[in-house]
């Protein structure tokens, strides 16, 4: 059999041997030293579908530090101040290397298999789901750095190729190896267990690649639109893809450090509430916090005019957020359900989402905290006593990322954040649920902005989008609010409304009260709805594909942080408010204090730079790939299916 080794990955799999050497539960022949026709193409499945679950060193740092973080589905500045790390680059490159190596070299044993007459009944359906889940792995390598090689880990020496190259030949992989899946032949009880996904259930995997197809295609939507409706409408016509949950894409999680354990359970990850989540699921869908919560909580629920305590001298005002200088002393009177499901309220430590991460540490169950007034908490000149202390128990508020200086240092709950401020839900960091790669919501939301683009999907836009919020809400247990959820023209932060047929316009501010935190004097402010210039130039909040991605965003929380952070890259939707720039943002120049209220590409990360060991290794290929990038190896630089201005 031959040895595989590519350009890609010849620095990092040298020392990782044939195939990544990957553990394979309950084989007594290791692929490494078995011959070609002991080896079998599912053991390579089962290698790189476990592998891509990542294990806990790769995860911190691409799901949670990468992706999370530029999706902005937690409170950390990292990739969206427009920095990297190469060691965690490089640790994911080494990874997917290796993933993308498993799948490849599967392939060619089965194909080796075939060509000798030794090949089983299934071993070219176990070739088309390795196509199929090669497409994916792809597409994930280069959603994140750009230009590829296509004939990466087929035994020669692979040139890169454009993002438009890498996106035709995943659509072409994609139908034509779902074409040749054949359902009707059944798996051996005891090869099941190499899929980890659907158990070889052929007919499911049909369904995965049709929807990935979806997915895909929606991605040129912007770029090639005449391509992407084609593509588009072709996967729709199969009429069969992932529309129920019992066929959406998971793999179930495993408690140790491994390549199952949780990719958010490590617990010095934070994992807090961000502001763009919060500004969007305030006041979406009209849905009362006392309809959602118990008598403990309903004292502290405020009235749906209050906004907060104002607290200048603590918090940056220099960001387009919205909700900015303002700490909530309570609940939000009106939020979308799937809030207090996906985030735990601080102090309710009895409560099924509360999460005591850092377990070793009294943070998550301390909520009191202040906000220093003098020059420095650690100044023993100041007067502690002249400090306002702060309760968070039963609140419920945000920090817009980026720099706030002094007013960051004095202001301890957004220091300390853990317990201060909601936290990800304890489901999602105990390792015991399913980690979720494609969802049947995410199918519904694809088919209606393909609805709302006039391409001919089978259904209207308003039906696919209502069935993609109602699967959601299914997901979250929440499905007893979703009539009057989609009934809702209550306006969230962003001016958003949850109602298909209300697209009504929400002006430009809305009047809410206040009090001083200083003084106590009740006011009122003018919060300004938050101007998205991504987005039709900023003319529009509640337009239908406003409300589609907006629905999108929060259905994909938290399990696809990538495909949010795709959608803003190639809509500028979901709105993303701006860091603060208290000081000068090193890594986001052209971010100042004349333009922190618009919205603009360089203000936002668009992809990962290339690791160091790619540059060391292969200069050639690594000149090549900048080439094809058409700009500087760097965060900013956009891909070439994204908005380029």
């Amino acid at each position: 059999m031959k040895t595989i080794i590519s350009k890609i990955s010849l620095a990092l799999l040298i020392s990782t041997g044939f195939a990544s050497c990957s553990k394979f539960e309950e084989i007594n022949t290791s692929p490494t030293a078995a011959n070609g026709d002991q080896v079998q193409i599912e053991y390579f499945i089962n290698g790189s579908i476990t592998g891509a679950q990542m294990n806990p060193d790769v995860a911190e740092r691409s799901f949670v530090l990468y992706w999370k973080t530029a999706a902005r589905q937690h409170f950390t500045t990292g990739i969206s101040g427009g920095s990297y790390n190469d060691e965690w680059s490089g640790v994911y490159w080494s990874q997917i290397s290796k993933w993308l190596n498993n799948t490849n070299t599967g392939i060619q044993v089965a194909e080796e298999q075939k060509a000798k007459g030794a090949g089983k009944e299934y071993t070219d359906n176990l070739i088309q789901v390795s196509r199929i889940w090669r497409a994916y792995l792809l597409s994930e390598a280069s959603d994140l750095f750009g230009p590829l090689p296509i004939e990466a880990f087929q035994g020669i020496n692979p040139e890169f190729n454009s993002v438009k190259d890498v996106y035709e030949y995943m659509l072409v992989e994609l139908k034509d190896a779902s074409e040749k899946l054949d359902p009707a032949i059944k798996i051996p009880g005891d090869i099941e267990k190499f899929d980890r996904v659907y158990k070889f259930d052929f007919a499911k995997w049909q369904k995965y690649a049709n929807s990935m197809r979806l997915r895909l295609a929606m991605r040129l939507s912007e770029v090639d639109p005449a391509k992407a409706k084609t593509e588009f409408e072709a996967a729709i016509a199969t009429n069969n893809l992932i529309t129920t949950a019992a066929d959406n894409f998971t793999v179930k999680e495993a408690d140790g450090w491994n390549d199952l354990a949780g990719v958010m359970s490590r617990e010095w990850n934070s994992q807090v509430l961000s502001t763009t989540l919060n500004n969007m699921y305030i006041g979406l869908g009209g849905i009362k916090s006392n309809e959602q919560l118990g008598a403990a909580f309903q004292s502290a629920i405020k009235e749906n005019d209050y906004i907060g305590k104002r607290y200048l001298n603590h918090y940056s005002v220099m960001t387009n957020d919205p909700s900015a200088g303002y700490w909530l002393d309570g609940l939000p009177n009106t939020i979308d359900p799937r809030a207090y499901k996906a985030f735990f309220i601080p102090g309710d430590l009895t409560g099924s989402t509360f999460s005591n991460f850092p377990s070793y540490t009294t943070d998550a169950i301390t909520t009191t905290t202040k906000l220093v007034i003098g020059k420095d908490d650690d100044d023993k000149d100041a007067n502690e006593s002249n400090d306002i202390k702060l309760d968070a128990k039963y609140t419920w508020n945000t920090f817009a990322i980026g720099d706030w200086a002094a007013k960051g240092t004095l202001n301890k709950a957004k220091t300390t954040l853990v317990g201060k401020v909601p936290g990800l839900s304890k489901e999602f960091r105990l390792s015991n649920s399913s980690r979720i790669f494609f969802a049947s919501w995410e199918t519904y939301f694809l088919m209606a902005e393909a609805a709302v683009r006039g391409w001919n999907t089978g259904t209207s836009a308003q039906t696919a989008y209502e069935n993609g919020v109602k699967a959601n809400f299914e997901y979250w247990k929440v499905e007893q609010f979703a009539t009057q959820y989609l009934a809702s023209e209550s306006y969230n932060r962003l001016g958003t409304s949850a109602k298909f047929t209300h697209t009504a316009e929400p002006g430009s501010s809305h009047t809410m009260k206040y009090i001083d935190g200083y003084t106590g004097t009740a006011g009122t402010a003018n919060i300004e709805y938050p101007v998205n210039n991504l987005y039709k130039s900023g003319s529009v909040k509640n337009d239908i594909l406003t409300k589609i991605i907006t629905q999108k965003y929060i259905a994909n929380m938290p399990w696809l942080p990538l495909e949010s952070w795709n959608d803003q890259r190639r809509l500028g939707l979901p709105f993303f408010e701006n860091p603060a720039i208290e000081n000068t943002l090193t890594n986001l120049p052209d971010l100042n204090s004349g333009n922190y209220k618009t919205s603009n590409i360089k203000f936002f990360p668009q992809r990962i730079p290339y690791p160091s060991s790619l540059r060391e290794s292969d200069p050639n290929g690594y000149d090549k790939a900048k080439e094809l990038l058409g700009g500087t190896d760097a965060v900013l630089t956009p891909l070439w299916w994204a908005k380029q201005n």
